[in-house]
């Protein structure tokens, strides 16, 4: 057993040489420089016509065993650098090999845009390409945050741990329309709907290019693609091998207003493996821990709800709405002694007392196994886990605690056909909904109802000690609005006491959003805001290149199956064959949401492979809907080897995610209802609403009206001006979302290599544009024909039913843009890069449409870097410039204007060969410019860093 286990570690450890003679192999081994003598970590050196070979280590060596037979060729490649070919005619070669740089290789490759391997100039649509080395030298504070520099992508930031991506307009924090793959399996949280950043992706060690497709991407990889699509490739095993660390350490949260700066710490680890070119295996963990930044933006939304009393709107708002403060837009009705009506909103509380310390973390381990069971055929088997705590936003912000995502994938390769199959599990742990915290907050305190009768006894107890009660000045209807208020908030729990911190605790616990206290007996209170959602999702898919039984043209076939597994949390999914009033408790029979699809793909040369026409065919088929046909042309033509000009169109279809077919979500003051149709059954919003614009307008209207017209007028008489103002929503059933889209540009480059140029424009038409409308139904009554009763119980919150209905836009949605990017390498490894984005948004404003399709993107947007890898032996930088210009935000967690900002981001590389280490100094908005990225996300600054990378132990 002894020797067993001697023999077991020597494979493991033991050098190179020994390896061989186990083997009964020979070594090829050398070092891979620049012509300069500078190492060339990362190369890739491969047996030529074989899948055998290694990489070169963080000081440019390799070694690689071999059973092969004299004399064989090998190839060495490294991105930036023209590939080397070498003869190896004895054993035991030592090789010193010199790559000459160049800027961009002619022949890079690229998988994502038609799915399978062709040359990046040649790709038929646009296609942005972040490689291993531009993601070591990228200041951004992760490799992920590196992809909202390439051209044609906008990032959101929610935070930290969770970034959001999204390409040519409608950007919003829950994009159902960007697709993010990693090694081709969909990193989407099913219920939350949308990838969760990189929560559950690649480390910094494991990472070896990202492939981005800005556009409609259906025609080849059908839902969730409507936008566009990115990809994050991984390393494998069999060429990256050894042991890997990397350490990060920084600060964040230099905002001068008092509050000290925060730390932040990540460790990954990778180990990799390979045993005679058959099997190899990888192991990667990553830990990281900070501190989030704060949503804490004090941006009123209404503050003119009260246009009759000046001095109660602005500054002094009874009836304030901040951006970040929640439970405090109620919209009760206050008539005081002198028949004075009023709009207040309870106060509510600040997201930042609601969630502490705002400490976020992210725990990510992955393992991978792969075995050749021939040269050409690959099988290998991945699991991913990650769990994160950060913050998401649909229509409120969530709280999220301990969400865990899992994937388990199996996959099949060949050079002729692929298949693989995986499931994704989420748990979203203890998150919970900040708007029905604060909620629940305010009414376990003291119900709507308590809490007005107090706040209008001390109010006209107030107005009646006035010199004049009938008519109070300013100062003094002020004064006696503040006296309402202090009443009815006394004993509310006050942020940062123990009373506060435990009732918190035990609302983000209870899971039942629906049901709230009618006293103030709190022990009958059972509202709570805990997000609890189970969920699964099951895909498979293959495709098939018929190259060996049809020779005139590239034909590439696929398919794959979808089907989405919930368990009903009583919030957001419920089991809807239960009664109305008994859908909000947990459990119950599991939602299931399946699609089938499939494609063809057909290519084919001309022109002495000058001009290549690409053309596919999708259909898919989802439970809900009818079959969907996405039909794709394109066409590359190559002139002089470095013209090259693309143009293509498609039509995509996009059938509407979980959460916009079955969500049935209360929150408070409206209830969050999918697009199916048999959802509304019973309720009443497709027919039997007002669009809730129009209600809170004529309720406003009514209140006005009354105040300002002498004598006043009955309640009834100034219903009945007003109802002209009230417009009958007729909404419909939601429809699968539809695109037309145009696409051209041209890749080049010139001056040997030295300038790399890529320009592209589209124009993309939307019908049935899927998003989200208000509607107010009333207790009773028909708004077809509505009667004096319907008229009042459209002033009163009270008597109405709030939904806020997924359904398609009745005009149609275009946009159109252009973006141009340009690299040039000028002197001695010095680099210049840039590129500018434009993106428009056209609506036709001639149908009557309340949807709001929400572009939320800069018409201008650029990003600029400078800087050289060598600038001495071991030292580079790296300097990047971004700017975006200022535009109106449109979301139905609110809108506002997101002002223009500029960041600058930077770092310097040091490389210590000997100790197989580089060290980084950086930092991401340096000069510490405040700005948000949309309305109600969090206030952002400076974050500096330094990180260790070590690679090469036992390779």
């Amino acid at each position: 057993m002894r020797i067993t286990r001697l023999l077991l570690l020597m494979l493991l450890l033991s050098p190179a040489a020994l390896l061989a003679q186990l083997n009964g192999s020979v070594v090829v081994s050398g070092k891979v420089t620049t012509p300069e003598g500078q190492p060339v970590p990362g190369a890739a050196i491969q047996i030529q016509g074989t899948k055998k070979g290694t990489v070169s280590d963080s000081v440019g060596h390799f070694s690689l065993i071999i059973g092969q037979k004299f004399p064989f060729r090998i190839v060495i490649t490294s991105v930036g650098f023209l590939p080397q070919e070498f003869e190896v005619k004895s054993a035991n070669t030592k090789l010193a090999i010199q790559l000459t740089t160049q800027t961009y290789i002619a022949n890079e490759v690229v998988v994502t845009a038609s799915r399978q391997q062709e040359k990046l100039l040649q790709s038929p649509v646009t296609i942005e390409k972040l490689d291993i080395r531009a993601l070591k030298e990228t200041p951004a504070a992760s490799f992920y945050d590196a992809i909202g520099n390439l051209k044609n992508v906008q990032m959101t930031t929610a935070g930290l741990t969770f970034k959001i991506f999204n390409t040519r307009g409608f950007n919003v924090p829950n994009n159902f329309r960007f697709m993010q793959l990693i090694d081709g399996v969909d990193n989407q949280a099913a219920t939350l709907g949308v990838p969760l950043g990189n929560a559950i992706g690649p480390s910094e060690l494991d990472i070896q290019s990202i492939e981005v497709t800005p556009g409609a991407s259906s025609a080849l990889y059908g839902m969730n693609a409507l936008n566009g699509m990115s990809n994050l490739i991984t390393k494998s095993p069999f060429k990256y091998q050894g042991l890997s660390v990397y350490q990060k350490g920084g600060l964040n949260h230099f905002d001068g207003k008092g509050s000290s700066a925060k730390p932040l710490t990540e460790t990954s680890l990778r180990f990799a493996k390979a045993f005679n070119d058959k099997f190899a295996f990888k192991v990667n963990f990553t830990y990281f821990k900070g501190t989030d930044w704060y949503a804490d933006n004090h941006t009123d939304f209404t503050p003119n709800l009260n246009p009759a009393f000046p001095i109660l709107n602005g500054a002094n708002n009874i009836a304030n709405d901040a951006w970040n403060k929640y439970g405090d837009n109620s919209n009760i009705n206050i008539t005081d002694r002198n028949k004075n009506q009023y709009t207040v909103h309870r106060t509510g509380y600040w997201e930042r007392d609601l969630v502490g310390d705002n400490s976020v973390g992210n725990t990510k381990v992955d393992v991978a196994l792969h075995y050749r069971i021939t040269p050409g055929l690959e099988i290998s088997y991945a699991y991913r886990y990650g769990k994160m705590d950060g913050f998401f936003q649909r229509g409120n912000r969530i709280g999220l605690q301990g969400v865990t995502v899992q994937n388990h994938k199996i996959e099949l390769t060949h050079a002729d056909f692929s298949f693989k199959a995986y499931t994704s599990i989420e748990n979203t742990g203890h998150s919970y909904n900040m708007n029905p915290l604060a909620d629940n907050l305010e009414k376990s305190f003291k119900s709507d109802s308590i809490w007005s009768a107090d706040y209008t006894r001390a109010l006209n107890a107030a107005l009646a000690a006035d010199a004049d009660p009938t008519h109070p000045t300013d100062n003094q209807l002020l004064a006696a609005h503040q006296a309402g208020r202090a009443a009815a908030d006394a004993g509310r729990y006050t942020p940062g006491t123990a009373a506060f911190n435990d009732q918190v605790a035990k609302i983000k616990k209870r899971n039942d959003w629906d049901i709230y206290p009618t006293s103030k007996d709190t022990s009958n209170h059972t509202g709570g805001a805990a997000l609890l959602q189970r969920s699964h999702f099951y895909h498979a898919e293959g495709t098939w290149n018929l190259r060996k039984y049809i020779h005139f043209a590239d034909v590439l076939l696929g398919a794959d199956y979808r089907l989405y597994k919930v368990q009903p949390d009583g919030n957001n999914f419920v089991d809807f064959s239960r009664p109305i009033d008994k859908r909000n408790q947990p459990g119950g029979n599991d939602l299931k949401y399946a699609k089938t699809g499939g494609f063809v793909q057909v290519a084919k040369t001309l022109l002495n492979e000058k001009l290549k026409l690409t053309g596919s065919l999708r259909y898919d088929k989802n439970d809900y809907f009818s079959g969907k046909f996405n039909p794709r042309v394109s066409a590359v033509y190559t002139l002089k080897e470095k013209h090259n000009f693309r143009a293509s169109f498609q039509t995509g279809y996009r059938f509407p995610a979980l959460f916009e077919a079955f969500s049935f979500v209360n929150n408070g003051q409206v209830r969050r209802v999918g697009g199916l149709p048999f959802i509304e059954t019973g309720l009443g919003y497709f027919q039997n609403s007002y669009l809730t614009t129009t209600a809170d307008k004529y309720a406003t209207a009514v209140k006005t009206y009354i105040n300002t017209t002498t004598p006043k007028p009955t309640q009834a008489e100034a219903e009945a001006k007003n109802a002209g103002i009230l417009k009958v929503a007729n909404l419909e059933a939601i429809k699968p979302e539809q695109i037309h889209a145009f696409e051209a540009g041209y890749k080049t480059v010139l001056a040997d290599n030295k300038v790399f140029i890529d320009i592209d424009g589209y124009y993309s038409q939307y019908k049935n544009f899927i998003g989200q409308v208000d509607a107010t139904v009333p207790l009773t009554g028909d708004v077809q024909n509505p009667d004096a009763n319907v008229l009042h119980e459209m002033t009163d919150k009270k008597f109405q039913n709030r939904y806020r209905v997924w359904t398609n836009s009745k005009s149609s949605v275009s946009n159109y843009g252009v973006a141009l990017g340009v690299t040039y390498n000028f002197y001695k490894g010095y680099t210049v890069s840039g590129n500018a984005n434009f993106n428009k948004l056209s609506q036709d404003k001639t149908k009557d449409d309340a949807l709001i399709p929400g572009f939320n993107t800069p018409e201008w947007f650029t990003n600029l870097s400078f800087g050289n890898r060598a600038v001495t032996r071991n030292l580079g930088f790296n300097v990047v410039w971004h700017w975006q210009q200022s535009f109106y935000w449109q979301n139905l967690f609110g809108n506002g204007t997101v002002p223009a900002y500029g960041t600058i981001d930077a770092q310097v590389t040091y490389h210590v060969p000997k100790w197989q280490s580089s060290f980084k100094l950086g930092g991401t908005d340096v000069f510490n410019h405040r700005y948000f990225q949309y309305v109600g996300g969090p206030t952002m600054g400076a974050l500096y860093y330094v990180t260790w990378t070590f690679d090469g132990l036992f390779k």
